[in-house]
Parts: structure tokens; sequence; C-alpha cells
């Protein structure tokens, strides 16, 4: 029987080079005649372990790596495939205990999966909640996903079976599904490895919706970062298609859209105006979209994690969904390891988990070698944690009692080396490069915010610069039209406040006035 030998074919394994070891491996084998086939499936979320090769056994499947295109003569050194005993080997996938000791929910498929095999997607549980959801009344789906508690996992926390009510309850006979795959956050990745490793279980989770809210048309707005993921969700679109999961026959078909780069488009009324040809300035509510959308139609939005968990709800239940997580919090996150840590990837757990079990246990500690400093929690607009705050459960209470949020679940990790002062001028920097221009707090304010910060940190009045920057923050937190502006004070206030003394020490040169 011919062996199948696994290469990660996502993008980030691509970036670090499984498309070249994938080819090493086909010559390999091809020179010593090896009964194998290279088989691309999608990452198991272990980045550093990537390019990650795994190779079919009786044993079940025994991972080698990081494996490099100069390590493959290594591996395949003869005609017997290498076994768990070779020096390459890090033993069986699944017994690593990174993988082992999360709770994988809506990532259960990637990397075990190949990405565009919708009989694999099936025999792996895939498709049990749409026909599930077929056999109930759209009010039971609603109920259920009610019952679930869940939340959105773009990074508002709003209860997902509130719009859902909202948008079934509206009488319109056009409805629209939209999904926001617009990941923009620092750090977060989460989107793009399940659309591109488990492409399906968004399809599924969109039908799904569609049935509990009456909806026919749907629309996944991609960022245009994303070249790969645009060409393996097309392409599962048209396979969803011609097995009769979309189109006419099931009443209801989803549309792929490019974005163009702009980050405040993962706000969603700015998400609808781009999608309707407008430039995107955020709408103000009410309505919301729930009830006046796209093109004033009914529109259910949710971003990529929150529709695939609707397929676990479906599939196995309301309760069983609601037993993971803690208080409000409730089923799993995957969370994204990235910055200064040995191990980044993703890792999914019941809410509840401390932020230093996550980068301790899963990541690792710093990649340097150095202590960390600061950990920033929920994308650039997300705050900077000591680790005094490290033990806080993240749960979205728990993190809005700190003055932080989980976001989309992005954590970035920086050493002592880290000048929070500059972060915190990268924070207004980044609302004034990325502000859709609507409201004055955010258009003004994050310029403005730049310039105070400068100042502070080329040691002009500090402290009369220090009360104009919180008075500053206060004004675009309470006057922004939406949470780019009204949040970018999050990052810059926890790194005054923890960091105090990075504000204390000049670290621009003196200005010098031109001729």
């Amino acid at each position: 029987m011919t062996a199948r030998i696994l290469v990660p074919d996502d993008t980030s394994a691509c970036s670090l080079g499984a498309d070249e070891v994938a080819t090493a491996i086909e010559r390999r084998i091809t020179e010593l005649g090896i009964d194998a086939r290279v088989v691309r499936n999608g990452s198991r979320g272990m980045y550093w372990l990537e390019p990650l090769v795994e190779i079919e056994s009786a044993a079940g499947r025994i991972g080698f790596g990081p494996i490099a295109p100069a390590d493959v003569p290594r591996l395949l050194s003869g005609t017997q495939l290498p076994d768990a005993s070779h020096p390459l080997s890090v033993g069986r996938v699944d017994d690593i205990a990174w993988l082992r000791e999360q709770t994988r929910l809506t990532f259960a498929r990637t990397g075990v999966i190949e990405p565009l095999a919708l009989d694999q997607y099936r025999a792996h549980g895939g498709l049990r909640g749409l026909e599930q959801a077929r056999r109930m009344a759209p009010q039971q789906i609603v109920d259920a996903v009610k019952a679930s508690g869940l939340r959105g996992r773009g990074g508002a926390a709003f209860p997902a079976g509130v719009k859902w009510q909202t948008t079934l309850d509206e009488p319109s006979p056009l409805k629209y599904v939209v999904c926001n795959a617009d990941e923009g956050d620092s750090g977060t990745f989460a989107d793009r490895l399940l659309m591109e490793a488990d492409p399906f279980q968004l399809i599924e989770g969109m039908a799904i919706a569609a049935l509990g809210v009456g909806a026919r048309k749907g629309l996944v707005y991609l960022r245009s970062e994303y070249p790969k993921t645009f060409v393996v969700f097309a392409r599962a679109l048209e396979i969803a298609r011609s097995a009769g999961l979309l189109g006419p026959d099931a009443g209801f078909d989803i549309e792929l859209r490019l974005g163009a780069g702009a980050y405040v488009c993962g706000e969603e009324t700015s998400l609808l105006e781009s999608v309707e040809g407008k430039r995107a300035l955020v709408r103000a509510k009410p309505p919301v979209p729930a009830v006046s959308g796209l093109f004033g139609r009914p529109t259910l939005v949710h971003n990529v994690l929150t529709l695939a968990a609707v397929t676990t709800i479906l599939a196995d239940g309301a309760e069983a969904y609601a037993q993971h997580g803690k208080d409000r919090s409730r089923g799993t996150m995957p969370f994204q390891l990235s910055g200064n840590l040995a191990r980044g990837g993703i890792v999914e757990l019941g809410f509840g988990v401390s932020l230093r079990t996550l980068i301790d246990r899963f990541g690792g500690g710093s990649a340097s070698g150095r202590p960390l400093e600061a950990v920033q929690v929920g994308g650039p607009l997300g705050a900077y944690l000591p680790g005094a705050l490290w033990d806080t459960p993240l749960d979205y209470e728990a993190y809005a009692g700190v003055g932080a949020m989980l976001g989309h679940g992005g954590i970035v990790a920086f050493d002592d080396t880290v000048d929070l002062a500059e972060q915190a001028e990268f924070a207004m920097a980044f609302c004034a490069h990325e502000s859709c221009g609507k409201c004055t707090p955010c258009r003004i304010g994050s310029v403005r915010g730049v310039e105070v910060i400068q100042r502070i940190r080329r040691g002009e009045n500090r402290e009369a610069n220090l009360v104009l920057l919180k008075d500053l923050c206060r004004t675009m937190e309470a006057g922004s039209l939406c949470a780019l502006g009204g949040l970018t004070p999050m990052p810059v206030r926890s790194a005054i406040e923890h960091f105090p003394n990075a504000f204390d020490r000049p670290t621009l040169s003196p200005k010098v006035n031109e001729q």
C-alpha cells in the first residue's frame, strides 16, 4: 500500500519552507524508489515545529520537524520510511503534549484532513451540524445558539444569539449572512489557518446560520493580504456547490469578496459599505446590521471563528459546548501565540486559562532567552499587561475588569528590551493611519496623540503632556464613532499605568527647529 507523507500547505508553513520540503521529498522518494506519495494537508498550528512532516504508520502519524530541505536525505536514507526512533522524530503527533493538552473543538480537523477533501471532512464529523439544523425549525436553531452562550469571537464579544434572534425576527424577504474574514489584528492568524486547513467548516457554519435566520445569500469578506486563502476557499466553494451544499438546490449560496487592505473594514458597518462599493466609512448605529445591513437588508455579520463554532454547537448540542469555559465566557477560544515566544502557534482552550499558562507552558517562554516584560492581548488596540496580571483568567469580564480585552485572541509577547513608550506611540500612529476619517476624535485625536507622546519621549514638559495625553484618551474613548478610535486609548493607558518608568526618561532626540 502506498504510504502517505504529509506536508502542510497553509500560508505560515509555506513561509517557513514547506513547499521546498515537499519538493525535496518528492524527488527523494523517486530517487530511492520508495512506495509513497506526498500529500499536502493543513498545519496543526504548531508553527515552532514547521515545516512538520508526518508519515502515516500502523502506530499513527509520526512527526518529524522542523524539517529543512537539507534534512530530507537524512530523513529518507533508504527504501524504508523512518519511524519514531529517527533522530528527527518528535514521536506520534497526537502524543505531543503541546497539542494533547488543548481542547480542540474548532481546530479539531486542522492538519488532520486534506483541506479540499469533502469526504474526509464528513468522515471526521463534518456536516453533522448542518444535517441536524435541517431537521430543526429556525427558532430552534437560534435557541441552540443562545443556550450555548456563544459570543462573537471577533473582538466585541456580543452575544451571538441576540444577533440571530434580531435577524430572524425581521420580516424582510431577503436577508444576508456575512462573514468578516478581514483578520487584521497584529498577532492573529486563526481565521487564515481555518479557511486554509478546514474551509468546509466555515461553509457549513454559514449554511447553518442561513437556516437559522432565513437568509438566502452569504458573503465572505476576505483581506487582500491572504492570497492563498482566497484560492483555497474559492475552490472549496466550487466543491460545495458541486456537492449540493450550496447553490439553487440548497437555497443558499456564498460569494467570496476580496478587501483592499483597510484595517477599519474589520468593523462590521465599514465592511458593509466596502461591499456596497462605497468608501469604507463607519455607519452610525442604530440601525444595527441585523435590522438594516447590506443593501439595507437584515444582515447577520460574524467573524470566521464565530460561524465555525456553530457547527460544533449544532452537532454536539448547546449544553456540551457550554460546558467549556468560565462564567459568561462559554466554549473555547483559539489563542494565537506570537512575538518573542519560543513556541508560537494556535492554542485552543476553554475560557478561564491564565495568560501565564499560555506563555510559559505552551509558549515556552521568550525566544530571546531574556525575561518577558509585557504581553499585549487583543491586537493593536489591546492592553500591554505586566507580569502581575498574567494570572488573570482569560475571560471577557475578567479582562474588562483590569482594563484589557481578549479581542480576537491574539497574544504578542515582548522581552525586557521593549520600549513601552514607543509602543504607546505606535498605537496612536496606527489609529491615525487606519482611521476612516469620519469622526473628529479618531481622525484628529490620534494625530495629536502621536505628537503628545513624541513630546513626552523627548522629555518636553513631561507631567503636563501626560495630563494632556490622558485627557485626549478620554475624549477619543467617549467620542469616537467606532472601536478603532474608542479602543486606541487602551494600549496607551496600559503602558502609562503599568510601565511608568518607560515615560520617565527621554527616548527620542530633542526636536531641532528647521531654519
